[in-house]
C-alpha cells in the first residue's frame, strides 16, 4: 500500500503495494502539492467502551492527529451521542461517537473506506464479537485496519471475506520475512543530526503523543524533524518511517530500528530525528525500551511520567517508579541524557499541573511541560537547550 512506513504488511499482493530495493514496500511519502489532489480516505474508529481510557490508545490518537486518514466517527455505545473531541480534550471536532456500525453508517454520506480497530487489548486478539463486526465492515464494502498481534490476513474465513468483498487488510504489526529483517550494524553512527527519544515511566502514558508534537513543533519552527514511529497506533496515524517493535523478534529489533532511522535520514536529509519509545525501561512486562536506546543510540531522551498514576497500566501491584530512578536507569543503561521532563495530566487539575511542572523543575534541574495543556514553543526550547547548534543553523540563515 503506497506511502505506508517500510515494515507494514497487508493481505495485499507484493504487486499491489508495489516494492523498493529487495522486496521491501516503498517509503514514498506524498508531498503536500501532490496531497491537495488527492482525498484522505475516510473512515470509522472501532473502539467499544474504552474511547478515553487507555486501552483505547490507537482511537485517541486517531482522533486527535492523522495524516493518512479522515475519521468521520468513533464507535463505543458507552459514549454514544457525544463529540469525540470533547471526551478527549475538552474542545469539539465534530466526530460523532456512534452507539454501532449502523449507527456510524446512518451519520455518514457514503460508506467509509475503512474500518480501524482502535484499541491495544492486552489479549491482543479480537473477541467474537469484534469478528462479527469486521465482516459485517467487510460485507458493507470497507477496508479493515488491524492493529492487533493476530493477523486478520492468515485467517481463511477473513481472506475469503477480502476477496468476496473486494476489499483490504492491513495487518499493521505484521513484519516481514524473516530473511528479510535486518541486524544491527552500526551504521547509526552514521547519523549525524540529534537522535532525541522519547521514552516514559510507564505504558500508555503519552510517548507517541509527545513524540508527534514535539516533530510537528520543530517543523513549525524550522528545524527540519522526522519521527520514527516505533508502535501500530503511529504507524496508523501516518509515520513516515516505523515498525511494530513488539512484532519484531528480538534478535532483530535494534537493527531494524537502526536501519529505519537511517533510511529517514539518509532519504529526508532532517535535522533532527525523533524517535517514539515503547514500554518502559523499568517495566518487567516489556523490553521494547531497551531495544530503542540500543537500536538508536539517542543523543537525548525526553521522558514522559503522570504524576497521579500511582501503578503500572495492568498491573495494580506494581507502584509506578519515581522520575529520578527512571532517569538514573535509562543514562546507566545507555550512554544519553536525558533532556528534559513531559507530563500527562491524566487525574490533574491545571493548577496541578502547574505545581508539577515547578516541581519536577526544581528536582530535576531540566525543562519540564505538558504537553497537550502548555505550549508547543516549551517543546522547542528543550531541545534546543540540549542542542543549541539546531538555533545557530537558523540564525545564520542556513536553512
Amino acid at each position: 500500500m503506497s506511502g505506508y512506513p517500510r515494515l507494514l504488511r497487508s493481505s495485499e499482493s507484493p504487486a499491489a503495494r508495489g516494492r523498493g530495493e529487495a522486496g521491501r514496500p516503498t517509503t514514498h511519502t506524498r508531498s503536500p502539492s501532490e496531497r491537495e489532489d488527492v482525498r484522505a480516505p475516510t473512515a470509522v474508529v472501532y473502539c467499544e467502551a474504552n474511547f478515553g481510557s487507555l486501552d483505547g490508545k490507537t482511537a485517541n490518537g486517531l482522533v486527535r492527529h492523522s495524516e493518512r486518514y479522515e475519521v468521520v466517527s468513533v464507535i463505543d455505545s458507552e459514549r454514544a451521542g457525544l463529540d469525540a473531541g470533547m471526551v478527549l480534550d475538552s474542545v469539539s471536532n465534530g466526530i460523532p461517537i456512534c452507539r454501532d456500525l449502523a449507527d456510524s453508517l446512518g451519520q455518514s454520506e457514503r460508506v467509509p473506506d475503512y474500518l480501524i480497530y482502535g484499541m491495544a487489548p492486552a489479549s491482543g486478539m479480537l473477541s467474537p464479537q469484534e469478528r462479527d463486526l469486521v465482516f459485517e465492515a467487510m460485507d458493507r464494502g470497507m477496508n479493515v485496519v488491524n492493529g492487533l498481534h493476530e493477523f486478520l490476513s492468515d485467517d481463511p474465513a477473513f481472506v475469503a471475506a477480502s476477496a468476496a468483498n473486494n476489499v483490504r487488510i492491513v495487518d499493521v504489526r505484521k513484519p516481514p520475512a524473516t530473511k528479510e529483517l535486518r541486524m544491527f550494524s552500526g551504521r547509526i553512527a552514521e547519523v549525524d543530526c540529534p537522535r532525541i527519544a522519547v521514552l516514559g515511566t510507564d505504558c500508555a502514558i503519552g510517548k507517541r503523543t509527545t513524540a508527534t508534537a514535539l516533530t510537528r513543533a520543530l517543523n513549525a519552527n524550522g528545524i527540519r524533524a522526522v519521527m520514527v514511529g516505533t508502535g501500530q497506533t503511529g504507524l496508523i496515524q501516518g509515520a513516515r518511517y516505523g515498525l511494530a517493535l513488539d512484532a519484531i523478534p528480538s534478535q532483530f529489533c535494534a537493527g531494524e530500528l537502526e536501519a529505519t532511522i537511517v533510511d529517514a535520514f539518509e532519504d529526508s536529509d532532517p535535522d533532527v530525528i525523533v524517535i517514539e519509545g515503547q514500554g518502559a525501561m523499568s517495566h518487567p512486562a516489556y523490553s521494547t525500551s531497551s531495544f530503542i536506546l540500543r537500536g538508536s543510540c539517542p543523543d537525548g531522551v525526553v521522558l514522559q511520567h503522570a504524576p497521579r498514576r500511582t501503578h503500572r497500566c495492568d498491573f495494580p501491584q506494581m507502584p509506578m517508579p519515581t522520575v529520578a530512578s527512571e532517569i538514573n536507569l535509562i543514562q546507566t543503561f545507555s550512554d544519553t541524557t536525558v533532556i528534559g521532563l513531559t507530563l500527562n495530566h491524566e487525574h490533574m487539575t491545571d493548577a496541578e499541573v502547574e505545581a508539577a511542572i515547578m516541581y519536577y523543575g526544581m528536582e530535576l534541574g531540566l525543562p519540564v511541560t505538558d504537553v497537550l495543556t502548555r505550549s508547543p514553543e516549551r517543546l522547542v526550547e528543550m531541545a534546543l537547550r540540549a542542542f543549541p547548534a539546531l538555533d545557530r543553523g537558523i540564525t545564520a540563515g542556513a536553512r
